[in-house]
Order: C-alpha cells, then sequence, then structure tokens
C-alpha cells in the first residue's frame, strides 16, 4: 500500500483493512514499519475527526462517588466543609489546585480528568 495522509473515511476504510492484513508482522521489518506508521496515520486522523470531549470535573466527581458509594460526607476532607462540597458539586465554585491535588492524591482521581 501507498502510504500517504488520510483524507476521507474511504482511505481511512482501506487503511483500517490493511492494518488487518498486517497485524502481528514482526517489529523493525518492511511490514512492522509499514503497520506502525500506518496506525499513526489513522490515529491521526482519528483525533482530528473523532476527538473525544475533555470530561467535565464535576461529572468525573461524580461518577466516582457513584462506582465506590461515596457521600458528599467522604469528599470533604478534599474539597473542604459541607457547604464548599455542595458548591463544587453544584457547579457553583471551580475546584482550586489545592482540591485538584487532594483529590488526586486522595482518590488516585486522574488530574486530566480534575483540569478543565
Amino acid at each position: 500500500m501507498k502510504l500517504r495522509p488520510i483524507k476521507n473515511e474511504r482511505e481511512l476504510n482501506r487503511a483500517l483493512k490493511r492494518i488487518d492484513e498486517l497485524w502481528g508482522a514482526k517489529p523493525n521489518t518492511p511490514r512492522g514499519d509499514e503497520l506502525d506508521v500506518l496506525m499513526l496515520l489513522v490515529e491521526k486522523y482519528e483525533d482530528e475527526h473523532y476527538a473525544i470531549p475533555a470530561s467535565d470535573p464535576v461529572e468525573a466527581i461524580k461518577f466516582l462517588m457513584e462506582q465506590n458509594s461515596l457521600s458528599r460526607k467522604d469528599l470533604e476532607p478534599y474539597i473542604g466543609t459541607s457547604g464548599r462540597v455542595s458548591e463544587v458539586l453544584g457547579k457553583k465554585r471551580n475546584l482550586t489546585l489545592t482540591m485538584i491535588r487532594k483529590l488526586h492524591e486522595g482518590l488516585k482521581i486522574p488530574y486530566e480528568c480534575l483540569i478543565a
């Protein structure tokens, strides 16, 4: 396959089909190199055309609360008073850097999820 930038869905589908054919190719071989380059081209195209928007920090916190059966009270050591927790969860107050650091360190929420 002639390697070139992917510009439309038809070219994307052709590249994906070729990736399937090359899958499992040994690294540092012509087929392995072609696979690596095709995967980079597909990733670039998908990043440009199917970008995933950044998550909302409050939604990330709420998701974590739901998954771990946490209450608002459980967030107080990381965010502050119950009023402050309510303001943050109600999107009336933004997270501070200190809150972000504490949530990351204490609850293992990735920084990327907490920074809007």
